[in-house]
């Protein structure tokens, strides 16, 4: 028997399109490393680096708690307009792009407006806004809402596309206008997905309305980025340490959010 499977994988013949595929991947792996200069004595000399600047972080510094407090209540609104302004936005333009419900000439410019929504990182669009509206937590809704209609937008129209249509055929065969046909056809098999993905985008916006504020589009991120300029290490662990906080209770409160609508 093992000689009959040897004798096969002889006569097997090769895959020499795989293989070249990962050879010219190693070969550009090896290109980008000497490219970019990523060598271990660089690597090396960034942990002695990184330790010195650990011991530098502790122990935190919570003695300015008010203005710890208020980058964080800042960052913590930043993030809920710009989810519920995100959300209330992509609803319709999911309706519009899902290719099951509309004709190709109304879904591919709603399509078009997510994936431009979703080509940039959110801190690049909070440099735009900065620039439009000038510094402050308007710059970070802006870019946040943005972001969160490129994301749940394609989120929504993928679970819309994926319903089944003998709902909609039948609220549609009792003569129901368009709006019925979206509230009872296609709402309820799509709603406890579009909480989740709501919820989602809610802890991820908690996250980017900490770097977007780095750029000027407040929140807590000036904070930090103020306290990396001044080199006030043990004030930056207190920031870091409570973004780290919020995040966590972000996150316990859309879980219970989850179960709630879920149940």
């Amino acid at each position: 028997m093992a000689a009959l499977a040897n004798r096969s994988l002889l006569i097997a013949p090769a895959n020499w399109p795989a293989r070249l595929a990962w050879i010219a991947f190693a070969i550009y792996f090896v290109y980008a490393l000497s490219h970019l200069e990523v060598t271990p004595a660089r690597f090396v000399t960034g942990l002695d680096y990184g330790q010195k600047f650990l011991a530098k972080l502790f122990p935190p510094d919570f003695h300015r708690w008010e203005l710890l407090l208020k980058g964080l209540k800042e960052s913590l609104e930043i993030a809920v307009l710009a989810s519920v302004l995100g959300l209330v936005i992509s609803l319709p333009v999911s309706l519009l792009a899902a290719r099951n419900l509309m004709p190709s000439w109304i879904t591919w410019p709603a399509r078009l407006l997510m994936v431009v929504c979703r080509s940039f990182h959110p801190v690049i669009i909070a440099i735009l806004f900065v620039k439009a509206v000038g510094f402050g937590a308007l710059a970070g809704i802006l870019a946040l809402t943005v972001a969160s209609l490129g994301f749940l937008g394609k989120l929504f129209t993928e679970a819309i596309e994926e319903i089944s249509l003998k709902q909609v055929e039948a609220v549609r065969a009792t003569g129901a206008p368009f709006m019925s046909v979206i509230a009872f056809g296609v709402v309820p098999q799509v709603f406890s997905r579009f909480i989740g993905f709501a919820s989602y985008e809610l802890d991820s916006n908690l996250r980017n309305s900490t770097m977007v504020g780095i750029v000027g589009a407040g929140g807590i991120g000036g904070t930090l980025f103020a306290a990396f300029q001044r080199f006030d290490y043990d004030f930056v662990c207190a920031i870091i340490l409570s973004i780290i906080g919020m995040i966590i209770v972000g996150e316990v409160l859309t879980n219970a959010v989850k179960k709630v609508f879920r149940a």
